[in-house]
């Protein structure tokens, strides 16, 4: 399957966001801001925020695509925005806004992607992490360069650590160092570095393939796999016994390993 991301650039209405369904099971949003390199501003949060919790409701969308218009991902925060109002009151309320974000990617049941071209700062940066797989073409570039600008990456450092090892994150963070997409490939913050003319067969591959599998296992599985991180050893333990409880009465489950133990073609999950 392959996608091609509209020419937002040709938006009349001047739609912050794109939201495009593919094949039935997958939906792409695409920050749409290209003049501005695609910053979040306060519009482009809530916009992101209405479509996604519209997306945790529908259950006949398997996987999400999140893709930048232009020539970059996403540079972060708007600046200018900030500085337009520069409040504590608007301040606070934009960061609130934007953890509200980044917390609900983590916890729709969907998996997320990232669709990586040009590059990914500060809160895109954060974004590439907090998504749950990312495949980036090979000049794509990579920074939490906040603090060359007096302001440290306090936000996207929560996403980045939880990414990477210490050492290469804080590094990141200390001296607002881009990476190329071979770095961020070997520090563990996306999945794939493919040719720029690869990169959407690479993303719709990548997407159909998790959305072939049973939504009811992708969704357990998605939700364990952040708590789990968060807690002991001994706790993660009982919280994935649980849950594999409760996906093996699943009826999904249930028909997988009767398939498997007769040998019969395994269930097209795309169907349910």
């Amino acid at each position: 399957m392959e996608t091609t991301i509209q020419d937002p650039a040709l938006d009349a209405a001047g739609t912050t966001l794109l939201s495009r369904r593919d094949d039935g099971w997958i939906t792409t949003l695409t920050l749409n801001r290209p003049d501005k390199f695609n910053a979040l501003s306060v519009a482009l949060l809530e916009a992101l925020q209405r479509e996604l919790d519209a997306i945790a409701a529908d259950r006949s969308i398997r996987v999400v695509v999140l893709a930048g218009a232009g020539k970059a991902f996403c540079t972060g925060h708007d600046l200018k925005e900030m500085r337009e109002n520069p409040g504590r009151q608007a301040i606070e309320a934009l960061f609130r806004q934007c953890a509200k974000v980044m917390l609900t990617i983590t916890r729709l049941p969907q998996p997320v992607i990232a669709r990586v071209h040009g590059v990914a700062t500060a809160a895109g940066c954060q974004l590439v992490a907090t998504c749950d797989l990312a495949v980036a073409v090979e000049d794509a570039r990579f920074a939490v360069s906040g603090v060359n600008l007096g302001l440290f990456c306090s936000t996207p450092m929560v996403a980045l650590s939880r990414n990477m090892p210490r050492k290469q994150a804080m590094e990141m963070l200390l001296t607002g160092t881009f990476i190329d997409a071979a770095t961020a490939l070997h520090y563990g913050l996306i999945n794939r570095v493919v040719p720029r003319d690869a990169l959407d067969t690479a993303v719709a591959e990548l997407a159909a393939s998790v959305a072939s599998k049973s939504p009811a296992a992708v969704a357990l599985g998605k939700a364990l796999f952040a708590r789990q991180l968060e807690t002991d050893l001994e706790s993660a333990y009982e919280l994935a016994a649980a849950t594999m409880t409760e996906n093996l009465l699943t009826q999904d489950a249930q028909d997988g390993i009767d398939c498997f133990l007769t040998r019969k073609p395994m269930p097209e999950w795309q169907g349910r």
